[in-house]
């Protein structure tokens, strides 16, 4: 959990976007110390249900198919949305760039780098969330039908399976909201109102 969650908060840290911020601290340092506490934070989520089930000596059935098969993906999913946010809190809180059609900078809007930090969280959701259940739904029914009944062989398809929809998920999720994010104009804030009329303007999303 803690170098998968070290992996993608790095990756994170690295595509966002990067318009200047406010002097009064360095951005990097500042995003690099939220990232540690998100990750921290993700991983002992993440390990809890397996934690809570070997502590109080949970083993029955239902309980192992809901800490080892059903819990996983969803928290897998969540705990990446929330550490995508928490990397990227300076956008919303500072605000990005917004260009109009021409790519001339119009102003820094908060709004649109909240815009931005929710569609980037929500498509981390959906691709891990995804990879991590599906192919445990697709194990399910390869075990229940003795297709595999060797334990390795059961280990090998269970990584098949997640990395070919992994490799699936990516250009699903990277596809779910454009590169160049666009904000209707109303939507922003009313210092950049009174520098355009342009009725749609755009910014930088990041990965």
């Amino acid at each position: 959990q803690f170098v998968f969650h070290t992996y993608t908060t790095a990756f994170t840290l690295l595509n966002g976007n990067q318009t200047a911020k406010a002097e009064e601290y360095s951005l990097p340092q500042k995003q690099i110390f939220y990232g540690l506490g998100a990750i921290s934070y993700a991983a002992c989520i993440g390990a809890l249900p397996l934690v809570f089930m070997n502590r109080y000596t949970l083993k029955s059935p239902l309980t192992q198919l809901i800490t080892r098969r059903i819990l996983p993906a969803p928290l897998l999913g969540l705990t990446s949305a929330f550490t995508a946010a928490v990397v990227r809190s300076p956008e919303f809180e500072n605000g990005i760039e917004v260009m109009d059609r021409n790519g001339k900078v119009v102003g820094v809007s908060r709004n649109a780098g909240e815009k931005a930090v929710r569609e980037t969280a929500l498509s981390r959701a959906v691709l891990f969330g995804t990879t991590f259940f599906l192919p445990e739904v697709l194990m399910h029914f390869v075990q229940r039908a003795k297709l595999v009944k060797n334990p390795r062989r059961l280990a090998a398809v269970r990584m098949i399976l997640i990395t070919s929809v992994l490799a699936g998920m990516v250009p699903v999720s990277l596809s779910m909201f454009p590169q160049c994010g666009e904000i209707k104009r109303a939507d922003l804030e009313p210092e950049i109102l009174s520098s355009t009329e342009e009725p749609e303007l755009f910014y930088n999303r990041g990965v």
